[in-house]
């Protein structure tokens, strides 16, 4: 079982989508990219999922960020899931659904361990429930965040939007933000900048009630 990690590199892969086929890295380009994947077609909590993800896709496209769906079923069984998906939820997917009939890419990104054969066919909900995935990838193609959920528990998409907006603040500025953070509030001067650097960086000072918390207003 592939163990991937944050900052490993996304593994690339060619496969079948519903919008056609797709090499990952290069469909991926300059943007930032959510991959989220699912047990199985005709899953109650995933239907939910799916729906939502594509309610607020405007809201990752916004922040340049395609978003790709997984399922190890095969693409021709997603479509007809997709209407369900449509009449239960309001809204169709609206972005790429991998189909993943051989496990490929679940075994690549460690969702599915490696002797469990080659086929979705037969597989349960239950067989692959540790398909339920969110990996958020850079434009380096780097991993920046892995949240794994149990079967029964739906997906917080707006958490995967706010660290978005982390993610992409603080790889333009040297701040991390703290918790329960929302884009817009106070953030914290990175660890890794000096006093004397952070001078330059944020001219009109900082909050420090420890020299190691430096409290800055959001930088625009």
């Amino acid at each position: 079982m592939t163990s991937l990690r944050i900052g490993d590199i996304a593994p690339d892969f060619e496969a079948e989508t519903t919008e056609g086929k797709i090499r990952f890295h290069d469909w991926l380009g300059d943007s930032w990219g959510v991959l989220f994947s699912h047990p199985k077609d005709y899953t109650p909590v995933c239907t939910t999922e799916l729906g939502y993800m594509a309610s607020i896709k405007a809201e990752f496209d916004r922040r340049n960020t395609k978003i790709i769906g997984l399922s190890v079923d095969p693409v021709d069984s997603h479509a007809g899931w997709a209407k369900d998906i449509e009449e239960t939820q309001g809204t169709a997917p609206n972005y790429p659904m991998i189909g993943d009939p051989e496990l490929t890419v679940a075994k690549l990104y460690g969702m599915l361990p490696a002797g469990v054969g080659d086929t979705s066919e037969g597989r349960t909900p239950a067989d692959n429930q540790t398909v339920r995935t969110v990996f958020v990838i850079a434009p380096d193609k780097t991993i920046k965040l892995m949240l794994i959920y149990p079967m029964t528990t739906g997906r917080n998409f707006d958490e995967v939007i706010r660290v978005l907006d982390s993610l992409q603040l603080t790889a333009k500025h040297k701040v991390a933000t703290p918790a329960n953070w929302k884009d817009g509030e106070d953030v914290i001067i990175a660890g890794s900048v000096t006093d004397e650097a952070a001078k330059d960086l944020f001219p009109g000072g900082w909050k420090a009630p420890k020299p190691y918390l430096r409290i800055v207003p959001q930088p625009k």
